[in-house]
């Protein structure tokens, strides 16, 4: 098998012997570091010696010895050392006995662990990657801009946070809000592959794809849940553009501007079905209404052709039903298309005084494209400049300081020819 589907095979399976393990002995660091050595085990022999008639079983069994041998070397130590007995955690968890197969259960409860309100959202999404998505901690570092050691760290701080919390699904109480939790995480985990926070690329693929990977399976485990498809749909639907975001050149392509022969009709016309049909059955909860209004996009055969009264509604609503900075941002987008960029504008005041936006770049490269629509071209222009100096991503910036330079005005004749 080529190393690309080894390499798959892994990061579907690999969660799934961690759900078993952690379920049978409820040492969630000590299973966790037990399956990364079976992982690695098997992606050095499987390309060599092929892979085995029962992937998981295998996977299982050389993590059940890993678990094993740690085990021992822990009593032996403690025993050289004349500390107390084993806890009863341990003694009741002693590996030996056969697994029993993991189920899709100890899937949704390995992804509602890994979101324990016990840690902070910057270690739910880590945890979330390395134990679910099967990314390395070199991976999942990377993605977020950090030294490896940093997050290393933050992923044994996390492991070891969950270390006594029982491998059990929450009451139903409980449930809804862990099951928000998950998806607040993948939709984290998504928007900063989309549109990276730093650094020269403007997508990671890595973390778009593992991303959509993992809505797939919350909405496989949970589909008749509204928000876990809306939020599958969502991401289909936006990632469906990334083909058609970028020039030949590397530079940034407004949504406006694109290709849209570039979109991926496939994913479009999966993400749209969602929509349609989880809005027939569902309340619309904030990622499905999100959903609909990327589906509104997605249809429209041009920019111009685009239906923005019905995007200004559907963000009038989620600006009911969701308020946040960030969604008015948008729906100023939408206004402004509908009913001229003052009325855009309007929305965007108060906006500048709240400490969430009034430093942040979208905010000043949005007030700019609606004053250069609205004729201010000197406005415009400052404000352009100011989103380039404020966002950490070079393509952005790039397209922010060429969108000023069509504005700034010509070189003063007297200095021409200095």
């Amino acid at each position: 098998m080529a190393p690309a589907r080894v390499e798959d095979l892994l990061r579907t399976t690999g969660p799934q012997v961690l759900a078993a393990l952690v379920r049978r002995h409820g040492r969630f660091d000590a299973c966790e570091d037990a399956v990364q050595e079976a992982l690695l085990a098997a992606a050095t022999q499987w390309p060599v010696e092929g892979v085995p008639a029962d992937p998981r079983a295998w996977l299982t069994t050389v993590a059940r010895r890993r678990l094993t041998d740690a085990w021992r070397s822990e009593r032996a130590r403690r025993v050289r050392e004349a500390t107390v007995a084993l806890d009863p955690a341990v003694r009741r968890t002693a590996p030996g006995a056969d697994e029993e197969p993991p189920s899709h259960d100890d899937t949704l409860t390995l992804l509602l662990l890994c979101c324990h309100p016990a840690l902070s959202p910057a270690s739910q999404v880590a945890l979330t990657l390395r134990a679910v998505g099967g990314l390395t901690t070199a991976e999942i570092a990377a993605a977020h801009l950090v030294p490896e050691a940093t997050m290393a760290q933050r992923i044994t701080r996390a492991k070891r946070t969950m270390r006594g919390e029982p491998f059990t699904l929450p009451s139903a109480a409980e449930l809804p809000v862990r099951v928000a939790a998950v998806r607040e995480v993948l939709y984290l985990v998504f928007t900063e592959g989309y549109t990276a926070s730093g650094g020269a690329d403007l997508v990671r693929v890595d973390l778009t794809t593992e991303a959509i990977r993992l809505a797939r399976l919350l909405h496989a485990l949970l589909p008749d849940d509204g928000e876990s498809t809306g939020l599958l749909a969502l991401m289909l639907l936006t990632d469906a553009h990334r083909a058609a975001r970028l020039g030949a050149d590397g530079t940034l392509v407004p949504l406006a501007e694109q290709d849209r022969t570039l979109w991926d009709p496939e994913q479009i016309a999966e993400g749209v079905g969602l929509v349609e049909a989880a809005l027939a059955v569902h309340p619309a909860g904030p990622y499905l209404l999100q959903a609909a209004i990327a589906a509104v996009h997605a249809e429209a055969p041009t920019a111009a052709g685009t239906d923005w009264p019905q995007v200004a509604a559907l963000y009038r609503l989620l600006d009911h039903v969701a308020p946040g900075p960030m969604v008015t941002l948008n729906r100023a987008v939408a206004v402004a298309m509908v009913s001229g960029p003052r009325a855009g504008l309007d929305l965007l005041r108060p906006l500048h005084d709240d400490p969430r936006t009034a430093d942040h770049h979208r905010l000043w490269a949005v007030r700019a494209h609606l004053l250069e629509r609205a004729g201010d071209e000197e406005a415009a222009l400052d404000a352009y400049r100011r989103a380039a100096r404020l966002t950490t991503s070079l393509p952005e910036r790039r397209y922010l300081e060429s969108a000023a330079g069509r504005l700034a005005p010509a070189p003063d004749a007297r200095h021409a020819g200095t």
